[in-house]
């Protein structure tokens, strides 16, 4: 008898242990959640290498596409009906989060759609100016800003070193927000370096070849091209306008250099996108866009093209080479 009382009691124990550890067992085999994160990008070589920055920031942080986050990207977010579109399509999936890497007009699309689904911005210059924040400490959303306005004055203040002769310049996207901005802190150092700039407005591809061709029939001109989604997609065909008439140029960042512009100053696209997901892991985590403030680029490069210089009969200070973070031989 005391044997059989002995026996049910562990049978019990043993019955109660294993009833304990099933639901722990069916938790194990449960998958992770999916997570779901929307991208909107231009569709050329230089933005496909800042979403792999983004893809490979995220990994760092334990996502990995296709295991508890899929990745969905609408491509050519340079085209405005596109933008539109994309947009409408990303809002409607309701991802848990979008990377908005097409600039000021691929944000105002999306803002203009939802106001509920969090959108992490890349690439915009002036996120209050555009309606985007409230302020860059106390947002209301977030993200990283492309560069400040200074910036601007910066590249005049290049071309003059590299180019003493030059005594007009400018090309910008008249389109976006941004514009007025950079052709504002242009113009308050020109002058100072004895530069008439004159505003050569552009909207599409026949208007960039158009204004270039004559902009180039003043002497002594050269150009600025200021940041925008339009002048950072059309860059080849600016950068081959630009030998062609023989105008010095600067250029906003250093992929216009490599593709054979002669100068280039700004910020590191590469190293936002990998700091942005540290955003998107934030908010995937459950914070709030509008509690992360905006970020301000933290890496800045100076790039010179000496073969360009050379087609251009222009020889490059030594100091200037000396101050410069690659120098393309």
């Amino acid at each position: 008898m005391q044997f059989d009382q002995l026996k049910r009691r562990e049978f019990i124990t043993l019955l109660g242990g294993a009833a304990a550890a099933w639901p722990l067992a069916a938790r194990a085999q449960q998958p992770e959640r999916m997570r779901r994160v929307m991208i909107t990008a231009e569709d050329d070589t230089e933005s496909k290498a800042r979403i792999g920055a983004f893809r490979q920031g995220l990994k760092e942080l334990g996502w990995s596409d296709g295991r508890n986050v899929r990745i969905d990207i609408r491509w050519g977010a340079a085209d405005a009906e596109r933008m539109r579109k994309h947009s409408a399509e990303l809002v409607a999936l309701a991802p848990d989060v979008i990377l908005a890497a097409g600039g000021t007009p691929t944000v105002s699309a999306l803002q203009q759609m939802t106001r509920t689904v969090p959108i992490v911005f890349v690439g915009v210059a002036d996120p209050v100016g555009g309606g985007f924040v409230a302020s860059l400490a106390s947002p209301g959303g977030t993200g990283f800003t492309v560069y400040e306005y200074a910036i601007s004055g910066k590249w005049l203040e290049l071309l003059k070193e590299v180019a003493p002769h030059i005594q007009r310049a400018i090309l910008r996207d008249s389109a976006t927000i941004a514009g007025g901005g950079q052709f504002g802190a242009i113009q308050s150092v020109a002058p100072s370096l004895g530069v008439e700039v004159s505003p050569v407005n552009v909207h599409d591809v026949d208007e960039i070849e158009r204004a270039v061709t004559a902009f180039a029939r003043f002497p002594n001109s050269g150009i600025i091209v200021t940041g925008s989604p339009l002048t950072t997609f059309h860059r080849d065909l600016i950068v081959t306008l630009a030998a062609r008439q023989r105008l010095p140029a600067v250029y906003p960042y250093r992929f216009f250099v490599t593709g054979g512009g002669l100068i280039s100053y700004g910020p590191d696209p590469t190293d936002q996108y990998w700091r942005a997901a540290g955003y998107v892991d934030r908010v995937l985590k459950g914070e709030k866009p509008a509690d992360l403030p905006v970020q301000a680029p933290v890496k800045y490069e100076l790039a010179i093209n000496l073969r360009t210089a050379r087609a251009l009969g222009i020889e490059v200070p030594l100091p200037l080479l000396a101050r410069a973070d690659e120098v393309i031989e």
